[in-house]
């Protein structure tokens, strides 16, 4: 599982990619010239404090885990969180369910 890390990679993928728009997560996709699928993350400070984020992080991360085998390779991918919607909501199937139809509508699954 490789990420994103660098403010620019992340820059690239938000300004080149194209966006799908799900109820609890937005994904950016961009092709790549490698071999394999490189993710990021996104969650605003304004959203919630720093234990709640890293909370939701995981939740993404291991729903991304999951679903990895399964998609296209070759791309850059950046999750980013519906600051709209309440941090009480977010739960790990919901955000599966929003996963794979995103993935869906994108042609990655």
């Amino acid at each position: 599982m490789q990420t994103l890390k660098k403010n620019y990679e992340f820059e690239n993928v938000l300004r080149k990619g194209k966006f799908y728009i799900g109820n609890q997560i937005t994904i950016y996709i961009a092709k790549n010239r490698e071999e394999l699928n490189k993710f990021g993350i996104a969650i605003s400070k304004k959203t919630c404090k720093a234990v709640k984020r890293n909370w939701i992080k995981r939740k993404i991360r291991e729903n991304y885990r999951l679903l990895e085998k399964k998609l296209k390779k070759g791309y850059y991918i950046v999750f980013l969180w519906n600051k709209k919607l309440p941090i009480n909501e977010a739960n790990f199937f919901e955000i599966k369910k929003d996963m794979e139809n995103l993935f869906h509508k994108a042609g990655l699954l």
